[in-house]
């Protein structure tokens, strides 16, 4: 387990985190609705159909900070400043060249997804076109904020990117609010243009904080291009964002397809299924991302066992966080999104759940990425996890093609991701030595019976209970079930010992 002041600095900025998340979260949810009611249900589809790389957007852009980051906290580790300024400088460099060059890729390929590719209707082709180029200067902003928030990251300053984040989602209310009010000839247009601005607005935040607070952040020119560090970064950079892009692809590759098939009306129902998903995930990922720099340190100073350790943790950690809430979220769906949205668009509530069940997969061995990255050697891992997760879209056309209903594109999501996570085991253990019957029992084993529990307790309080906001009463129960089982049951010793030391932390103070 980590020493009680990694363990301290962990558990503080993911209280932080957390404190960002029931923000963004709840004025996020509230600004879908606004919006899917401002644009209406056929350009709300075409928004998310054409602009939805953007909703995926922060895996991108975590994929491009994690290279930072890992460079900057495996430098830490061995204390070496010099470094971390040429990785600094080196690496933004480098996304200002990534970002050109996926912005050119993303116009390239625009002159084929318009050319009759897409079912979009005629009379509204120009502002997906509009949308679509607003969106591609959103991707280059974001690359180019990488390197920041990588920095933020190294040094566990969770604080200013939970103040940005909350910008960011205050302007996106203040927009969707707009679209009742103004008066412009197309408000989808309007929405992107507004998209894009955002953006730049982040980057202004987190760049003039890093320049003034991190020494490394300083930009000089005799640091640009030092060919050992910037051979290292590209190569990290470049395979984490192969990574990272095989994950959106197969997202927004499923909402082609159902495009294809169905046309945009059932792509405003997989729009708000992975709205609902990507706010959620959020629970997870903040774990990861508050304890990832303490795997890469972990690396950098030696500390192989450590890292495992805490990667074994964020699995399991992150699994229990995301699926705490999921849970009773699958079983209560329907009632959710009628409360969420005035109109549920068709398809939504079985859309939601299955993508849910789908990141709940990916949680089983999540923080099993974090410990490749950790090693650097990613190439080979992204390379074959890459391509067996895009293995989703072939086997969904198939499907689709031969008559089957549009949610089995999600049902092979699940399969895939399942089988992705039975790689991942096997690439740790030959990389860093994982004992995969360790992780097992450490790991799988331990989060069997809380899942049962909740799954169980959810079933009752959903089948043979029917009174009013129902749901309530299935999360206050199922929550405090999952805990307790998760406390008596799914946790090592150590892990309680960490988890006991926090609560008598909170009661002295």
């Amino acid at each position: 387990m980590a020493h009680s002041g990694s363990g301290s600095r962990i558990i503080k900025n993911t209280a932080i985190l957390y404190a960002r998340i029931v923000i963004t979260v709840l004025v996020s949810l509230y600004t879908t609705r606004i919006v899917l009611n401002g644009l209406g249900e056929t350009d709300y589809g075409i928004y998310n159909l054409v602009a939805g790389v953007v909703v995926m957007l922060s895996f991108l852009n975590s994929a491009l900070a994690t290279s930072t980051q890992r460079y900057l906290s495996f430098h830490q580790g061995r204390q070496d400043a010099e470094t971390q300024r040429r990785v600094f400088n080196n690496s933004l460099l480098l996304h200002i060249f990534l970002g050109l060059v996926i912005v050119i890729a993303l116009e390239v390929s625009g002159l084929f997804l318009f050319g009759g590719f897409l079912n979009i209707p005629a009379d509204r082709i120009s502002a997906a076109k509009s949308i679509y180029h607003f969106m591609a200067v959103t991707v280059f902003f974001s690359f180019i904020a990488a390197p920041f928030n990588g920095a933020l990251n190294a040094h566990e300053n969770m604080l200013w990117s939970a103040l940005v984040s909350i910008v960011e989602v205050i302007l996106k209310l203040s927009i969707a609010l707009l679209l009742f009010v103004v008066v412009v000839s197309d408000k989808l247009e309007f929405y992107g243009y507004c998209m894009a601005l955002i953006s730049v607005i982040s980057l202004i935040l987190y760049a003039v904080y890093c320049f003034r607070k991190y020494e490394e952040c300083k930009l000089r020119l005799s640091y640009y291009f030092d060919k050992t560090v910037m051979k290292e970064l590209t190569s990290f950079a470049g395979w984490s964002l192969f990574g990272a892009a095989c994950g959106v692809s197969r997202v927004q590759g499923t909402a082609i397809i159902l495009n294809l098939f169905f046309g945009s009306i059932v792509n405003a129902a997989y729009g708000v299924a992975n709205q609902v998903s990507s706010q959620m995930n959020f629970l997870s990922s903040t774990l990861l991302q508050a304890i990832n720099p303490q795997i890469m340190k972990s690396e950098g100073g030696g500390d192989r066992k450590k890292m495992l350790r805490l990667s074994m943790m964020a699995s399991k950690f992150g699994f229990f966080l995301f699926s705490l809430v999921a849970i009773p979220t699958i079983f209560e769906m329907q009632t959710i999104l009628e409360l969420w949205l005035e109109n549920v668009p068709k398809y939504s509530v079985t859309f939601c759940r299955l993508l849910l069940l789908g990141i709940m997969a990916n949680q089983l061995t999540i923080g099993l990425q974090s410990a490749v990255q950790a090693t650097g050697k990613i190439k080979v891992y992204q390379l074959v996890v890459g391509c067996i997760l895009l293995f989703n879209l072939p086997v969904s056309y198939v499907l689709l093609k031969i008559g089957f209903p549009a949610y089995y594109g999600l049902l092979s999501f699940i399969a895939i991701e399942l089988i992705a996570c039975v790689f991942r085991l096997f690439f740790l253990r030959s990389l860093a030595n994982l004992s995969i019957s360790e992780y097992i029992n450490k790991v799988f084993v331990r989060e069997f019976i809380p899942v049962m529990v909740c799954v169980a307790t959810c079933y009752v309080l959903t089948h043979f209970i029917v009174i009013p906001f129902r749901f309530l009463l299935t999360y206050a129960i199922s929550c405090l079930l999952y805990l307790i089982t998760i406390y008596l049951v799914g946790l090592e010793k150590e892990e309680l010992q960490l988890i006991d030391n926090l609560r008598l932390k909170i009661f002295k103070k």
